[in-house]
């Protein structure tokens, strides 16, 4: 497949995406994982959950961030703003559309019984996302102890979210140098036997 033409499909896939996204990057992880995993096989679920983490812990959108990252990964920098323009651009549209009319639709009985609607629909697919990103991330008692203990100072502390998701990856770097050092301690044990 040419370059120009992967550009454009993942151009489409995000358009796609961006444009029937409603509630925020959490709700869009179905989309994207039917997109871009099952359909396209453009990244495993494994990939795409971790461009999903490192879009959360970047600086801004998770949508736009994630777009650009499978972008990257699949055609370098020109795939990365191919994906990321597809991305926005609904958005800009349906925005643009939306504030030129939003005054005569803000006093709209209709229009407002139309969004009462949508945030039930936006709360049932969050509530969905992090349902299966528990199923999917929590695979051993290590990540559900993290999961755990930042839930509970989340819930119960004022420490900035920044602040836990650099306690998460501080907590998961020490980990692994204990298993790979317990590891190496082993592998010597054995070799002097």
């Amino acid at each position: 497949m040419s370059k120009i033409k992967l550009n454009l499909e993942l151009f489409w896939s995000f358009f796609k995406i961006g444009g029937m996204t409603f509630g925020g990057g959490l709700t869009m992880l179905p989309m994207l994982e039917h997109e871009l995993v099952q359909k396209k096989e453009w990244v495993s679920e494994e990939e795409l959950l971790d461009c999903y983490a490192i879009g959360q812990c970047t600086p801004g959108i998770i949508a736009v961030n994630t777009a650009t990252f499978v972008g990257y990964k699949k055609n370098k920098i020109s795939g990365g703003i191919f994906a990321t323009l597809g991305m926005i651009f609904p958005s800009i549209l349906i925005i643009t559309i939306i504030a030129m009319f939003l005054k005569n639709f803000m006093d709209n009985i209709w229009f407002q019984h139309a969004l009462q609607g949508v945030r039930g629909v936006v709360c049932a697919l969050l509530c969905n996302t992090v349902i299966n990103l528990c199923k999917k991330s929590l695979k051993n008692l290590f990540t559900e102890l993290v999961f755990l203990a930042v839930l509970l100072l989340g819930f119960f502390t004022k420490i900035p979210t920044i602040i836990l998701v650099l306690l998460a990856a501080a907590a998961g770097i020490i980990a692994d140098l204990i298993k790979e050092k317990t590891e190496h301690l082993r592998r010597q044990e054995g070799e002097n036997e």
